[in-house]
């Protein structure tokens, strides 16, 4: 055999099934990862810095937080993709993604944990970028292992298997820091610790090593790899394309519920409605993501369930636009994990039927995660500018709904699948 027989292994397109064990080990993975990203998004994070500055007016609570995460979205540009990229490249016993899955979640962790400890806003911020490198770092070469290990008709169920314990990890790591680990410092290691202990059994996963080093990782390199030609690959280009436009309207709808609740519709127990109101979320987008996924892999379609899954997200944005009314929220929340759901799992396996170059997965998975993660960084900066502009959440929603809508139309403009 020759030397360059274990590269044909790791860079080969999957044809073997993968079985329970690893998809449990797979979510398991996710669980952590969600719940590590999205509890301090969700209430630690906001809670923090409104404790910190004592505003005398909330918006300037929302600006805050608002461009904490938009300084935490340029880091995550860059970050995606060069560690994709690396990923691709490295030559280790253990594979080419097992390495860097480890290495992104002690630096998450960490980071975490010193957020806890951080007293000045300034302090908040870097720990924060610093726990978004991490997190790019873990899921950059996570998600290329679906394109790695996981054959096309199995895609949508384990696309969906990553996409349900998003909704478990929010409102398990809500309950954890409202009930349990009620501090903030404590609130942080929780989930931290959790992330690294439910990281590990993925890590026991057999991982293809990649038989020589290919190309030295450059950032002349980098850059250039960034650009793919929409012109070359348009169906690439109009999945990422729907995927921004989704994403920004996702995080948009969610990002500032907590401070929706608090001051767009006074409600006094803001932060116990915000628990119900992610519960019903949690169980939508879970029974969506792998009924959905599940169904699209027999139907072999793909683009249909991502156009559905775009228009109900618009439609939960324009009922939170225009009835600002906690029933109303509560069915909208509904219908946006529905929709959410739908997408998370069929859209990252339609993501993974249009990748140029079966060499260079985990750096365009990078590039598509930055269609997922920069939004999420954003939307509460783009949510807090349009509150300040307007005094009113209305055109938060509003903004969703239309950003929501125009990534249904731009999914419909992909050719290769179906």
């Amino acid at each position: 055999m020759t030397r360059t027989a274990p590269a044909d292994r790791a860079l080969a397109e999957p044809t073997r099934p993968v079985g329970g064990k690893w998809m449990a080990a797979f979510a398991s993975a996710w669980l952590g990862i969600w719940m590590a990203q999205l509890t301090p998004i969700q209430l630690l994070l906001p809670a923090q810095i409104d404790a910190r500055l004592h505003p005398e007016h909330w918006i300037d609570s929302v600006m805050a937080f608002g461009a904490v995460s938009g300084i935490a979205a340029v880091f995550i540009l860059i970050a995606y993709p060069l560690t994709g990229a690396i990923s691709d490249r490295t030559a280790s016993r253990w594979g080419r993604r097992r390495p860097w899955i480890a290495i992104g979640a002690l630096v998450f962790a960490a980071a975490l944990t010193a957020l806890g400890a951080a007293t000045e806003i300034w302090q908040i911020g870097i720990a924060w970028v610093a726990a978004m490198i991490g997190f790019c770092i873990t899921t950059a070469s996570l998600t290329a292992t679906i394109s790695d290990q996981v054959p096309v008709a199995q895609r949508g169920i384990v696309s969906g298997w990553m996409s349900a314990p998003q909704a478990v990890g929010i409102i398990v790591g809500l309950l954890l820091v409202t009930t349990v680990f009620t501090g903030v410092f404590a609130g942080y290691l929780a989930v931290a610790v959790l992330l690294i202990l439910l990281v590990i059994p993925f890590l026991r996963v057999p991982d293809a090593p990649l038989g020589r080093a290919r190309d030295r990782v450059t950032a002349r390199g980098i850059v250039q790899s960034l650009w793919i030609s929409p012109r070359r690959y348009p169906d690439f280009g109009w999945t990422l394309t729907s995927r921004i436009l989704v994403s920004i309207s996702n995080a948009l709808g969610t990002s500032l519920l907590l401070y929706f609740l608090m001051f767009g519709l006074g409600d006094a127990h803001a932060e116990d409605d915000l628990i119900i109101l992610t519960l019903i979320y949690m169980v939508f987008v879970i029974l969506a993501s792998l009924v959905f996924g599940r169904l699209s892999d027999r139907l072999a379609r793909r683009k249909a369930f991502v156009f559905l899954a775009s228009g109900l997200q618009g439609i939960a944005a324009l009922l939170l636009a225009l009835v600002p009314d906690l029933t109303v929220a509560m069915c909208a929340a509904g219908l946006l994990g529905l929709g959410y759901g739908c997408f998370l799992s069929v859209d990252q396996a339609l993501a993974t039927q249009v990748l140029p170059d079966p060499a260079s997965r985990g750096k365009d998975l990078g590039i598509m995660n930055i269609a997922t993660a920069v939004p999420q960084a954003l939307g509460p900066l783009l949510g807090a500018v349009a509150v300040a502009v307007s005094g009113s959440f209305a055109l938060v929603f509003l903004l969703s709904a239309v950003l929501a809508f125009a990534g249904a139309i731009a999914v419909s403009r992909v050719r290769s699948v179906a």
